[in-house]
Formats: structure tokens, C-alpha cells, sequence
């Protein structure tokens, strides 16, 4: 090639360069709107406003993150666990072991929703809802996990006489949603189809519910432990001992039968005195 050649290659690549030269150095152009998406001829995709950025669920339930995106287009949607930055789905495809996560989309409201099922304490966090644009859009949803408190009203241990009726009262409080179920258990055995044992289930308000087990006519045979165990929550237990009749006085709590404390230095400080004298 001559030098007339050489000299026209040369000017092809200054104006290349020159055309570079003035093109905006990073990905968004004035707008806002990514250099990809403007060659498609197609908007930008956005987050709709109404996106929530905080959902609270209740342990053991289902966990649902939207996240609207209007002018999505051909893009991919991931879901993405930030305290460890892992890809949980991308689109429809599920990239965790976990099988608790999914994800859907919904056409109609443009909503991509990240499906998290039985909920744990370990799931509460935050999740990034990211499109697949240059430079990436992410949108930031925080789960809440709320745990009711589940208590049997009174103490861990009870003594009661032969014959007596005894009523358990187990408290769900805080609850964002009602257990689908309360049952009560004797030991392994669930606390079912005897008619002596009567389950009673009083709402006391949105958040709180009471289950009672009243058991009368209290025999040997019903000693043991007792538990209430509502449905996805924590259980709790507490234990029934069954006096003969020769043992009135541990009636209600152990230490009731046994001497008190101001009765035992008495004794100690009877004690010493006589012997005290003998000497």
C-alpha cells in the first residue's frame, strides 16, 4: 500500500476515535436511560413506586417479596440473598438447593415475586431484586420474621392432689396470623377423643389466642408431661405430679410440702442451743 493509502487508513481511525471521543464515557446516557436499551428502541425499565421495601412474616409461614417492574422487556429478573450474595433464582429458574425458594411472574401487574416457604429465623434479611440492565437496577426488600411468644400460664411443674381438676392455659401472643392449629399432648400421646379432657380455644384478640386443657378427676395415671404445640411455632411443656391422698399438704407447687425457710433456722438455732446445754 503507498503512502496516499497509508494516509487515508489514518485519518479513518482519528475520526473513529474522535467519534468515541464524544460519546458519553459511562453507560447511561443524560436520561437516564441506558445506551442498550436506546438502540432497541425501547424505554428503560423502572420500579414501580408501590414496590414494598420491608415484608413481615410470621415464623413458620410463607414468606412473599414483589417487586414491579414496569418496560421490562427481554430482561432477566434475579433474586438475590444479600448476607451471602447468593443467586437464589433468576427468571423461573431456581439456582439454591434450598427447595423453600421460588419465584414467579405475573404478567398482568408486571411482578416478579420471590417465594420463600416456611420461614425461619435464619431467612430474615435482606433480598435484592436485580434486572438485568448495563449497569444492573436492584431494588432492596427486607424480611421481617416475627415470633409469637407461646407460654403455659403458670408454673413449670405442678402438684396437685388425687381427684382435683387441674386447667392448662397455653398463651400464642404477637402473632401476625392465628395457628392453624393448637394441640395438647400427654406425654407422646396427642390429647384427643377421651371426653374427659375438654380443649377449649379462645381468641382473645387479633394477635392473641388461648388454648385451655381442662383434665378433672385427676388420677396417678395422669401424671406426666404435658405440652402445647401450635401449628409452625415453638412448643412448650410443663409437668403434672399426682399426689395420693396421704399428701395433702404438697397441694399446687413442690415446695409447698416442704419446711420453710424461717422453719429450718428455727430448728438449726433450737438445735444448737440444746446442745449448747449438754455441754
Amino acid at each position: 500500500m503507498g503512502v496516499a493509502g497509508d494516509g487515508s487508513v489514518l485519518v479513518f481511525i482519528l475520526l473513529i476515535l474522535a467519534s468515541a471521543a464524544l460519546t458519553p464515557p459511562t453507560d447511561e446516557l443524560s436520561d437516564g436511560v441506558t445506551r442498550e436499551k436506546v438502540k432497541k428502541g425501547h424505554p428503560a425499565p423502572l420500579f414501580h413506586p408501590d414496590t414494598p421495601s420491608n415484608v413481615s412474616t410470621q415464623l413458620g409461614a410463607h414468606a412473599y417479596l414483589p417487586c414491579r417492574i414496569k418496560n421490562l422487556g427481554d430482561r432477566s429478573v434475579a433474586w438475590i440473598r444479600n448476607r451471602d450474595s447468593h443467586i437464589l433464582t433468576v427468571d423461573r429458574y431456581t439456582f439454591i438447593s434450598d427447595e423453600r425458594f421460588t419465584a414467579w411472574h405475573e404478567a398482568d401487574t408486571q411482578t416478579w415475586t420471590l417465594q420463600v416457604r416456611y420461614v425461619q429465623e435464619r431467612d430474615a434479611g435482606s433480598y435484592e431484586c436485580q434486572v438485568s440492565t448495563e449497569p444492573k437496577m436492584s431494588h432492596f426488600v427486607y424480611l421481617n420474621v416475627v415470633s409469637p411468644s407461646v407460654t403455659i400460664v403458670g408454673e413449670s411443674d405442678l402438684y396437685v392432689k388425687s381427684g382435683s381438676t387441674v386447667s392448662l392455659r397455653c398463651v400464642i401472643a404477637n402473632a401476625l396470623q392465628q395457628p392453624a392449629f393448637i394441640f395438647w399432648y400427654h406425654g407422646d400421646e396427642r390429647v384427643v377423643g377421651r371426653t374427659d379432657r375438654v380443649v377449649f380455644l379462645e381468641r382473645k384478640s387479633a394477635d392473641t389466642s388461648i388454648s385451655t386443657l381442662t383434665i378433672p378427676s385427676l388420677t396417678l395415671a395422669d401424671s406426666g408431661n404435658y405440652t402445647c404445640s401450635p401449628a409452625s411455632l415453638r412448643i412448650v411443656s410443663v409437668t403434672i405430679h399426682v399426689l395420693s391422698g396421704e399428701h395433702p399438704a404438697a397441694m399446687q407447687r413442690g415446695s409447698a410440702a416442704l419446711p420453710s425457710h424461717g422453719l429450718l433456722l428455727a430448728l438449726a438455732t433450737s438445735l444448737l442451743w440444746l446442745l449448747e446445754g449438754a455441754t
